[in-house]
């Protein structure tokens, strides 16, 4: 289980990290200019440049860890281990901790 877990975190972190580097729009996008108080000249809503979209190989590796997170999600929270815990407060405790 513990594995499992090791393995979870790790594909989390490394699709946090992909997504660090890629483009805020997975289609292409035009940006738009920032919105600003006429009187005072202060940004009221920023604006952003535009996206290129992902990339076929970016939205591949995306599409590949959030599956795998996903997959991995699934099994630690339907493992057999957590099966050896009565109900209630002590597998809560278990679940948190």
């Amino acid at each position: 289980m513990t594995a499992l877990q090791t393995r979870l975190h790790s594909a989390r972190a490394a699709l946090e990290a992909l997504g660090r580097t890629l483009p805020w729009s997975v289609e292409p996008m035009p940006g738009w200019a920032p919105k600003v108080n006429d009187n005072t000249g202060e940004v009221i809503k920023p604006g952003r440049e535009p996206s290129p979209g992902y990339t076929p190989e970016q939205l591949a590796e995306d599409t590949r860890l959030r599956a795998l997170v996903r997959d991995l999600s699934d099994e630690v929270s339907t493992h057999p281990y957590w099966g050896t815990f009565e109900r209630g407060p002590e597998l809560v405790d278990a679940r948190i901790a």
